[in-house]
């Protein structure tokens, strides 16, 4: 009895510091977001409006440059899960010595500023894709891509350690599956969580990234941010808060289509 007296008595003070650094974590990130909520909301002097909400939505420019780059994350998403699935599928089926190559190839957009990056493909493509915007476009995708690298590689790796990719791939050909169908059809189906959390993630970089979209002269939605906070006061604040319930929003969807057998 006086043995599990004493383990309550030393949990309630580890549980009390627990809640206490939640508390200041929570404090850390809500005050910030609600000043700025409550400076979006002074446009007009004296009293709470939602004009700068409005000038946002009013601007064509906001739909354009929103709905580009989301377009743009898309693609980058079904490249970087056509390109990293396979992959990583089959250097843990067949080729495991290659695992670290493969990471470490992963790891280079940590190491190759996109400065450098985008300088490279401009250099390189010049002549060719930069010719007209088709090709800014595609170009700008294939960046997008391979910063998505650290991210959807690892989700996709995580996933596919949780599954048996071993017998699933028996099992398939067994039943007279190939290779395309088992990828297709077995293999992606299993990933669904650890996709949608590499589709955030790489989202999430496609609408923030600002520095190649600019050095392309791409209409993203990085670039227009930019824009707007140097020529305006309130309506930068109003475009942080509206990006902000977007990146929640994706996540609720990411949360939403995962739920079940991941």
């Amino acid at each position: 009895m006086t043995r599990q007296t004493s383990t309550q008595e030393r949990a309630t003070p580890s549980r009390a510091w627990s809640w206490l650094w939640l508390a200041v974590g929570l404090l850390y990130f809500v005050v910030p977001l609600l000043a700025t909520v409550d400076f979006s909301l002074r446009a007009r002097k004296d009293e709470l409006s939602l004009a700068a909400y409005a000038n946002i939505f009013n601007d064509p420019k906001f739909f354009e440059s929103f709905t580009f780059s989301a377009l743009t994350g898309v693609a980058a998403i079904a490249l970087s899960w056509l390109l990293i699935v396979p992959t990583t599928y089959w250097v843990q089926l067949r080729l495991p010595r290659l695992r670290p190559v493969i990471e470490l190839i992963t790891l280079l957009p940590f190491v190759v500023p996109a400065v450098v990056l985008v300088f490279g493909l401009i250099r390189t493509y010049s002549t060719t894709l930069l010719n007209n915007r088709s090709g800014g476009w595609v170009l700008l995708t294939a960046a997008y891509v391979i910063l998505s690298f650290p991210y959807m590689y690892r989700a996709v790796d995580t996933g596919m350690r949780a599954i048996n990719i071993q017998t699933l791939t028996e099992a398939a050909q067994s039943l007279g599956a190939d290779w395309r169908t088992i990828i297709l059809r077995v293999i992606f189906p299993n990933l669904r969580v650890a996709l949608l959390n590499g589709a955030f993630i790489t989202f999430a970089i496609v609408m923030g990234e600002f520095t190649i979209a600019a050095l392309l002269a791409q209409p993203a939605f990085g670039p227009y941010m930019n824009l707007l906070a140097s020529s305006k006061v309130y309506e930068p604040s109003a475009l942080a808060v509206v990006s902000f319930a977007l990146t929640w929003g994706a996540i609720g969807i990411v949360q939403i289509l995962g739920r079940g057998k991941g």
